[in-house]
C-alpha cells in the first residue's frame, strides 16, 4: 500500500520562498507537513498511509467514531488557522485527500490563472463573520406589549362575546409568530445592509440550530464578509455602533475574524476534489 496526500491548502510560491514552512505535525499525528511547489502555487500537504486512511476507513470513522472526527476536525481547523496567519492562504475542506500527486498537480495547473487572482484578492482582504442571536421569549413578550396591530386587536377582542374571544386570541398568537419572524429578519438585514457596503464580497448563510451553537438563544442571522484590510476598523465600528444603539439585551451580536477565507476563495469552493472523487 502506498501513501496518500492530505491537502491543507495553497499559498503563493513566492511567499513560501521567503518564509519556510514551520514544523507542523500532520493529520495522522506522526507525519509532518511539507510543501509541493507547482508553478506559482505551492500546496501544503502531509502524507498518510493508505491502509489506514483509504476512503472506506475514513467514511466509517466519520459516521461511527465521533471522538476521532472531533479530534481530526480540530487538527484541521487549527492547522488551517495557523497557516492562514503565516501566508496568503486558500484553505481546503476537511479530508481533501489525493491518491495520486499527478492529479493534484493537474488540478492546480489547470487553475493557475484563477488561483493567481484569488491570492491577489485574499492578500488585500480579510474574511469576517457575523452571527446574531435572539432571546425569543423576550422579543415575543415585547411584541405582545407594544406592537400597534396587536394593541388594536386586543381592543377589538375585549368587545366580543366570551366565546368569540377564545378563537380571536388564537389568531393573535399567529400574528405574534409572524411578527416575531419579521423582527428577526429585519434586525439582521438592517445591520447587513450597512456592512455589505463596506465589504468587497459577502454571503448570507443558513442559521445554525442550538445543537450546533450550544447556546440558549436562537441564531437569527449568519453571514460572512470579505473586507478590505484598510476598512476592517470601519467594519468593526459599524457593528459596535449598531450594538450600542440597542436599548435592551434581546439581541446578541457576534462578529469574529479574520478567518481563513473558506467562503471567498474560488478554488476551495469549486475546484477541490475530496477523497471519494479524486482517485
Amino acid at each position: 500500500m502506498g501513501n496518500l496526500i492530505y491537502l491543507y491548502g495553497l499559498t503563493p510560491t513566492t511567499e513560501m520562498e521567503k518564509r519556510a514552512l514551520p514544523s507542523i505535525t500532520g493529520f495522522d499525528g506522526k507525519s509532518s507537513l511539507y510543501t509541493l511547489p507547482i508553478g506559482e502555487t505551492t500546496a501544503i500537504v502531509c502524507e498518510l498511509p493508505e491502509d489506514e486512511y483509504n476512503a472506506k476507513n475514513i467514511e466509517n470513522k466519520v459516521h461511527n467514531d465521533m471522538e476521532w472526527l472531533q479530534d481530526k476536525a480540530f487538527h484541521h481547523h487549527e492547522t488551517i488557522t495557523f497557516l492562514h496567519q503565516q501566508y496568503t492562504f486558500i484553505p481546503l475542506k476537511f479530508c481533501t485527500i489525493y491518491e495520486d500527486p499527478a492529479n493534484l498537480q493537474a488540478t492546480i495547473s489547470a487553475s493557475e490563472e484563477q488561483l493567481s487572482q484569488s491570492f491577489k484578492t485574499l492578500h488585500a482582504n480579510e474574511e469576517w463573520t457575523l452571527k446574531i442571536y435572539c432571546k425569543e421569549q423576550k422579543l415575543r413578550d415585547a411584541i405582545k406589549k407594544t406592537h400597534p396591530v396587536l394593541e388594536k386587536k386586543k381592543e377589538e377582542i375585549a368587545k366580543l362575546p366570551r366565546g368569540r374571544q377564545f378563537f380571536e386570541k388564537k389568531k393573535m398568537d399567529s400574528i405574534v409568530d409572524k411578527q416575531l419572524e419579521q423582527e428577526k429578519d429585519l434586525f439582521g438585514e438592517s445591520l447587513h445592509e450597512e456592512l455589505k457596503s463596506i465589504a468587497t464580497n459577502y454571503t448570507v448563510k443558513k442559521n445554525w440550530d442550538k445543537d450546533m451553537t450550544g447556546l440558549k438563544e436562537d441564531m437569527v442571522w449568519n453571514s460572512a464578509y470579505l473586507v478590505p484590510k484598510e476598512k476592517v476598523e470601519v467594519f468593526k465600528d459599524k457593528i459596535l455602533t449598531f450594538e450600542e444603539q440597542q436599548a435592551d439585551t434581546t439581541w446578541k451580536i457576534e462578529a469574529t475574524g479574520p478567518w481563513p477565507a473558506y467562503h471567498f476563495s474560488d478554488f476551495s469552493q469549486g475546484e477541490e476534489k475530496q477523497y471519494a472523487n479524486n482517485s
